[in-house]
């Protein structure tokens, strides 16, 4: 694990204690990776609520109510869906923000969703949600992820 990402975990986990408030993941390009450097940290457990790692579209559908027609429209990288997660996972959790991300993180891609595009959304309850889009470029599947978590975290600290 990156020690930057562990201390940015560890900074957002204690931000997030003080307020009071707990967080849930729904994650996609990322596979868990977010959960994964959040729950490094140990007492983890008072703030992250669950995180739910939905890499197919069938996934994003059946756990986080994404409509069938969003994914079809937009595609399943995209503004629209990464906050329909978010949406999704609020509604199946207690928490009180969730961070969702969806993207191409590589090899591949195709020239309208190239590979290194993400959407991460943040919502917090009885709040709009904000979204950021990453254009990394083609750095590699490891650098892609990492960095999505990278600004997962900004994200949500910017909602605390």
């Amino acid at each position: 694990m990156r020690a930057d990402l562990v201390e940015s975990a560890r900074q957002l986990l204690e931000a997030l204690r003080k307020q009071g408030l707990t967080l849930v993941t729904a994650e996609s390009c990322t596979g868990g990776l977010i959960s994964a450097y959040l729950t490094e940290i140990p007492g983890a457990s008072d703030v992250v609520e669950r995180g739910l790692m939905t890499y197919s579209n069938a996934a994003k559908r059946e756990l986080l109510g994404v409509p069938c027609t969003m994914i079809e429209t937009h595609g399943a990288v995209s503004e629209e869906v990464a906050g329909a997660m978010a949406i999704g996972a609020l509604a199946n959790s207690p928490a009180d923000i969730c961070v969702a991300v969806t993207g191409v993180a590589g090899p591949g891609g195709s020239e309208d969703k190239p590979a290194g595009l993400v959407f991460v959304a943040a919502k917090r309850r009885e709040a709009p949600i904000v979204h950021i889009q990453c254009n990394f470029g083609d750095i590699g599947r490891g650098e892609v992820r990492a960095s999505t978590v990278a600004e997962a975290f900004r994200l949500v600290r910017s909602l605390i």
